[in-house]
């Protein structure tokens, strides 16, 4: 039988240790002319043999030229790939959900870049995979750039193997103060009511707690510190470290007002981050990235062990979606 997807090549894609970053399938001739449902079974059929080879390779997959053009197709198509979901208790990012297990992507605003991160990395429960779909072109800006976690660990250990030593032994700790209600101004602007789901501040003692995560109670919201978590992780199906923490995350973008971002990340004893070593960090990341330009019914899937991903500003209007799967 043949094969609804066929390879595709980007301009902007890059080649690492002889893997074109990222996948990229688009439809076959036969395949164009099909409908919603006719991918969707594609989808079904070709997942194990054809796409998810592609995503363990690359670390993301770009689906392009497809019949996904809704918030609701989306969320067929993630259901067609057959992950569970997993809700979204813990993460800093102002989002809201749509239709089924699909959410606005990081809400805060146009002009805000969003550094380099691994998806809820500062807690232990994060998502395996994500998928993010382009519901509204930008105007101007506005890509996801992603980068390969490995590469940046290597590129990191040869520059400042001291700094790396230090991380891998003692992790870091993450502090994040939260207000009550979200602040759609700020890009770590959710309220703990929505971080954790409740308006229980029992029930949200409980899921921290669940989440190794300590809660600090204030007059108008609660401070949360979690760690020392690893930086560093070991990716077992792929046998390689990798560089998977919200270390240039935290340490330049979580920032509103109730935040100061240098101390929002410490090392796990404490001790502040070197700036001169974050600000090189965050060079490599932006060297070692592709960002590929968004088009209407865009799917990108991210292995989040392998794949970091950011935000680039934009100019509106420009619609996003994501989902989150374990």
């Amino acid at each position: 039988m043949a094969s609804f997807f066929q390879d595709a090549r980007l301009p902007q894609q890059r080649v690492v240790e002889g893997v074109a970053f990222p996948a990229v399938v688009v439809p076959t001739a036969t395949a164009a002319g099909g409908g919603i449902d006719e991918f969707l079974a594609a989808v079904r059929s070709e997942r194990e043999a054809r796409l998810e080879p592609l995503v363990r390779d690359a670390g993301a997959l770009l689906l392009r030229g497809f019949p996904a053009r809704t918030a609701e197709d989306f969320d067929r198509a993630v259901d067609a790939f057959g992950y569970e979901e997993l809700p979204y208790v813990g993460g800093a990012a102002p989002r809201t959900n749509v239709v089924g297990r699909v959410f606005t992507a990081n809400e805060s605003p146009p002009d805000q870049k969003i550094p380099f991160h691994h998806e809820m990395a500062q807690v232990p429960t994060f998502p395996s995979k994500l998928f993010f779909f382009c519901e509204v072109e930008p105007k101007s800006g506005g890509e996801t750039p992603i980068v390969l976690s490995h590469y940046v660990y290597k590129r990191m250990k040869e520059k400042f193997p001291d700094f790396v030593e230090k991380l891998e032994k003692d992790g870091l700790i993450y502090t994040r103060v939260l207000g009550e209600g979200d602040d759609p101004s700020s890009p770590i602007g959710r309220g703990w009511q929505s971080t954790f789901l409740t308006k229980d501040k029992a029930v949200a003692d409980e899921r921290a707690a669940k989440l190794g995560m300590k809660l600090e109670w204030t007059d108008d919201g609660v401070k949360t510190i979690m760690g020392p978590i690893p930086a560093v992780k070991w990716d077992e199906s792929r046998g390689r470290k990798i560089w998977f923490n919200s270390m240039v995350a935290a340490y330049t973008g979580w920032k509103d007002a109730r935040n100061d971002p240098v101390k929002a990340v410490t090392f796990g004893d404490g001790s502040p981050l070197p700036a001169v070593v974050i600000a090189e960090c965050g060079k490599i990341l932006e060297e070692e990235c592709v960002a590929v330009p968004w088009q209407h019914g865009d799917i990108l899937l991210i292995d989040n062990w392998a794949v970091l991903h950011s935000r680039r500003s934009f100019e509106p209007p420009r619609r996003i979606l994501a989902s989150l799967c374990k």
